[in-house]
Formats: C-alpha cells, sequence, structure tokens
C-alpha cells in the first residue's frame, strides 16, 4: 500500500519561505508523479505544480516566479518551497500522487 505522510510548519510569517515534505512509504518515487495543490478556505482548489516520474517540473504560471518543487529520490520524498509568501498563500496544502494523497494544514 502507498502512503504518503506530509511534513512542515504550522506556521509561516509572512514574507518568508514556506517548505513542505512529502514522504512516500510502500513504492519509490522514481515510478511515480507528484502534484501539489491547495485550497484556501472557502475557495476551490488551485493546482500548483508538479514533478515527474523522470524529474521534470511543471508549474502554475500565477506562480512560477515563487515556486520549486523537487525530490530526492534516496530519502524517497517529494518538496514544495514557496518563496515570499503573502496572506493569498493561506490554505490546505495537499501533495497527491496517482490515487493517493496527503494534506498539511495551512501554512
Amino acid at each position: 500500500k502507498v502512503q504518503l505522510q506530509e511534513s512542515g510548519p504550522g506556521l509561516v510569517k509572512l514574507s518568508q519561505t514556506l517548505s513542505l515534505t512529502c514522504a512516500v512509504s510502500g513504492a519509490s518515487i522514481s515510478s511515480y508523479d507528484c502534484s501539489w495543490i491547495r485550497q484556501p478556505p472557502g475557495k476551490s482548489l488551485e493546482w500548483m505544480g508538479y514533478i515527474s516520474s523522470s524529474g521534470g517540473t511543471s508549474y502554475n504560471p500565477s506562480l512560477k516566479s515563487c515556486i520549486s518543487i523537487s525530490r530526492d529520490t534516496s530519502e524517497n520524498q517529494f518538496y514544495l518551497q514557496l518563496s515570499s509568501v503573502t496572506s493569498e498563500d493561506r490554505a490546505t496544502y495537499y501533495c497527491t500522487s496517482d490515487t493517493v494523497s496527503g494534506t498539511q494544514c495551512e501554512p
């Protein structure tokens, strides 16, 4: 069974960098894509970006200047970094990979 477990700070101060980790167990991330999405309070889901099984990335154009998605195959983890956060970044953040997902509460 493939499971995703997120970790990261519960709070991030304005203008600082949000860093989230998505640890995968039960499978090698070399075989999986990972997408990050978020849902601001009272709003719909927003796709942020993804990293493919080959390591290529694609980002939402509205976030391209401040987002970075990476991975470490030796640690079997995906990472999200969002720099210079503002009040607009208040949301619940999700990492997803195929049909499984993990969540991280609002930064």
